[in-house]
């Protein structure tokens, strides 16, 4: 272990050169570049409200910041993961040539996307403060639920960034994987009209208590529930732990199939 943490510090400014590259190559060519990080949740916000407040404004309070959220969570993760997936392909180039620790890749697309997608944070406040809804001091322990996403969206990018190197079809598969996690999310539906005896498998959703600390934290004004919190540090450090022992085992035979 600690001589990956040096490795880590020995290229740590790598990494940050990156993480840079991977936003400017996310806003190349764009007019707005990251305003659309502001833009783009308010629009879909805005377009999830105008569908589905009249449906379900009786059984959820403050609609349009509980649809940001859930959309705010669910577009990182989407994003991070997405975009790792391909990380090592698209970098073979720079792999075949001089040595990089290869794990920086999906990592620096992971954190990019995690910088890019923060800024989204400040629509929900701006959102809260015209609607009138109380912004108290525990609105700051978003900080908490978005750190274990990052660190799940983290080894889950390490995992399909291998996997992908193998075997080329995941990029299609984990398109249908997204679109299920999308509706088990419940981004823009109440948890109450899940039936029962599918509220169990689907709170192992990684999406799902993770969700659900930061609407309470935010929307409810109340601490994280300990159910949520301890199923999200567990599949978080679970996913890491995959992640790392997938990605270390498999890498030195990457270049076979680069």
């Amino acid at each position: 272990m600690s001589v990956h943490v040096k490795n880590l510090m020995k290229y740590k400014d790598l990494l940050l050169e990156l993480i840079k590259k991977d936003i400017k190559l996310k806003y190349h060519n764009s007019y707005l570049g990251v305003l659309w990080s502001l833009v783009n949740p308010l629009l879909l916000m805005l377009i999830l409200t105008v569908v589905f407040q009249e449906l379900f404004k009786r059984s959820i309070p403050n609609f349009p910041v509980y649809v940001l959220t859930g959309r705010i969570i669910y577009s990182f993760f989407s994003e991070a993961t997405n975009f790792s997936l391909d990380s090592i392909r698209v970098n073979k180039a720079l792999i075949r040539k001089v040595y990089v620790p290869k794990y920086f890749f999906p990592i620096s697309r992971v954190c990019s996307s995690f910088i890019t997608n923060f800024l989204s944070i400040i629509t929900v406040f701006s959102v809260m403060l015209v609607t009138g809804m109380k912004v108290s001091w525990l609105s700051f322990l978003i900080v908490l639920p978005l750190l274990l996403l990052l660190i799940t969206s983290a080894g889950i990018g390490l995992i399909l960034s291998a996997v992908n190197v193998f075997f080329r079809d995941i990029k299609h598969l984990y398109g249908v994987v997204l679109i299920f996690l999308m509706y088990t999310t419940p981004i823009f539906y109440p948890v109450e009209i899940i039936p029962e005896k599918y509220l169990k498998i689907i709170e192992w959703n990684p999406l799902f208590p993770i969700l659900r600390m930061f609407r309470d934290v935010l929307l409810n004004n109340q601490l994280p529930q300990s159910v949520d919190l301890t199923t999200a540090v567990v599949e978080a450090v679970v996913f890491l732990m995959a992640g790392l022992l997938i990605f270390y085992k498999t890498q030195d035979r990457f270049i076979l199939h680069l």
